[in-house]
């Protein structure tokens, strides 16, 4: 298996998009694609690599037979610790090393075709500006988000808080009272745009994209992860005629033997 290797970006873009789809593929692997990921990866079998593929699809196979290979190979024999850790601990394992593997691959097309330093400094910038798999697998992403909109809506409580103090004053101050209800409406405004661009850190469970506000996304009842209707195949339709809406990962879910 050469991981996709006839395809050959050769511009700083065009290795960020082989890289975003050869992200996704893992990510929807680990997540949405879970059980049929878990399945594949037999102990029974001979050595087993997960691949993504620019195209966003994701397969496990055999490593390449070409001693060097024309891409640098993902973690090999992915399948035999599979029975012998928690299914959580696994999958996290298989992130960590796709996540060693896809810096690997963009940063070997980096040296394949010449990138200087501002060129190899602007792609790790937008490679950096992703989640990991591992953050999206485990979880940390979201939890970082929540974090930081928490941090934001404490500040401004605070801001609130101390407006209003300001702007209870009566008599001689009332004009001042009035100056200072208008920095209150406008400290308001602002928290209603942090707010804003907190939801827009959102990540979707399947693909690792952000929150667009021109999208329809939906809430997974169970593990409560955000999923692009499109990328779990909810409309808006559909979703209001669902009660409990579980995402594939959950709904697929059963015990391991």
């Amino acid at each position: 298996m050469d991981g996709g290797a006839q395809y050959n970006p050769r511009t700083v873009e065009e290795v960020f998009k082989d890289f975003k789809g050869r992200r996704v593929a893992i990510i929807k692997a680990l997540t949405t694609d879970v059980d049929q990921f878990f399945q594949q990866c037999d102990p029974e079998k001979d050595n087993l690599c997960l691949y993504g593929l620019p195209t966003e699809q994701w397969e496990v196979n055999l490593p390449a037979e070409e001693v060097p290979p024309e891409l640098p190979e993902p973690a090999l024999g992915i399948n035999f610790a599979r029975d012998g850790m928690q299914e959580k601990d696994w999958l996290s394992l298989v992130a960590v090393h796709s996540d060693a593997w896809l810096l690997a691959v963009a940063f070997y097309f980096g040296a394949r075709f010449g990138f200087d330093r501002a060129d190899r400094k602007r792609l790790f910038t937008m490679v950096n500006d992703l989640p990991t798999i591992f953050e999206v697998v485990t979880g940390t992403a979201k939890k970082q988000t929540m974090e930081k909109s928490s941090i934001s809506n404490i500040t401004g409580n605070k801001s609130k808080s101390g407006s209003k103090g300001r702007g209870s004053e009566s008599g001689k101050y009332s004009k001042l009272a009035e100056e200072e209800e208008e920095v209150l409406v406008e400290d308001e405004e602002e928290v209603l745009v942090e707010e804003d661009e907190e939801h827009g850190e959102t990540l979707c469970g399947a693909c690792g994209e952000n929150y667009a506000t021109n999208e329809f996304w939906i809430c997974c009842d169970i593990c409560e992860k955000w999923f692009h209707g499109k990328c779990v195949k909810i409309t808006p339709a559909r979703a209001d005629h669902i009660k409990q809406y579980k995402c594939p990962s959950c709904s697929n879910k059963r015990a391991r033997p």
